[in-house]
């Protein structure tokens, strides 16, 4: 009994080690620094009236991208499982910042956004609601100092 709960210990601390991620940021010059992340790379910057050049997005507003692009790639996928396909799908993120430093996203409204006939409202609720509540890490992460919402849009 010892040797296979010895296994499975082994097992779970493998699966641990490889769940880590490592980004690198190199600072460049001024406020520029290039970020390194699954092999590609992107410019981050500041204003120029806090001494950058505009040559990149802010950090903060990259938050909100990841967690589009999460729920996003939750959202489509779950669809396809469900034989869904919209025509077109967008999701548009909008935080508001505290006042007071450290500023950070307080309120988060995610809007997913679909066009296609015949959308099935049960299922697409259904997508968004296991993407939230379930899969979405970093929605998760997001929520712990912020108070996340959403809502889904169908155009015609």
């Amino acid at each position: 009994m010892a040797f296979y709960f010895s296994l499975f210990l082994r097992k779970f601390k493998l699966k641990q080690k490889n769940m880590a991620t490592k980004v690198n940021v190199t600072w460049m010059e001024d406020m520029a620094f290039e970020a390194k992340v699954n092999g590609h790379s992107i410019i981050i910057d500041a204003e120029d009236k806090v001494g950058g050049k505009d040559r990149g997005p802010r950090p903060k507003p990259l938050t909100l991208v990841s967690l589009a692009g999460c729920t996003g790639m939750d959202v489509i996928s779950i669809l396809g499982k469900m034989r869904v396909k919209p025509d077109f799908f967008d999701v548009e993120v909008e935080g508001e910042l505290t006042e007071e430093h450290p500023k950070y996203f307080h309120t988060i409204t995610i809007k997913y956004i679909f066009k296609g006939k015949n959308l099935p409202m049960d299922k697409l609720e259904k997508a968004v609601s296991l993407s939230q509540d379930r899969y979405c890490g970093v929605s998760e992460m997001l929520r712990k100092s912020s108070k996340l919402t959403h809502e889904i849009v169908i155009l015609d």
